[in-house]
């Protein structure tokens, strides 16, 4: 009779720490997923600041750049993703990707996610 009893305890320590392993695994993929998206984000700034860089690059270069990064690498990692050079200056380029990472639970949107890059700009100085 002894061994029913220690079973059925067994059975209630697991029903009670079931749930909360379940909550650890969900965040530690939904955390994962969230850093996933902001390594998307940031290849996708940094290949927009290495096309605007350059000497006489087209000013919407970076952009171009950056969503065809974008639309190659993100699949479903990034959504409502968006390219911006704000804070952009005649020496310095800046490329912004923002978007939101996929999320596990369904009708809440995901994580927010801004990244982004910057490097002088090339140009011709004199001695």
């Amino acid at each position: 009779m002894q061994g029913n009893g220690e079973r059925g305890e067994s059975s209630i320590r697991i029903a009670i720490v079931f749930p909360f392993i379940l909550l650890v695994t969900v965040a530690v993929v939904q955390a994962s997923m969230w850093v996933y998206a902001r390594n998307i984000a940031l290849t996708a700034a940094r290949e927009g600041v290495a096309a605007v860089r350059t000497y006489q690059a087209p000013e919407g270069a970076g952009v171009a750049r950056a969503t065809e990064a974008l639309g190659r690498i993100a699949g479903d990692g990034l959504g409502g993703s968006s390219v911006s050079t704000t804070g952009s200056s005649a020496t310095e380029v800046r490329v912004t990707v923002t978007g939101q990472a996929l999320s596990l639970i369904p009708g809440l949107s995901g994580l927010s996610v801004s990244q982004s890059a910057s490097a002088p700009r090339e140009r011709w100085t004199t001695p």
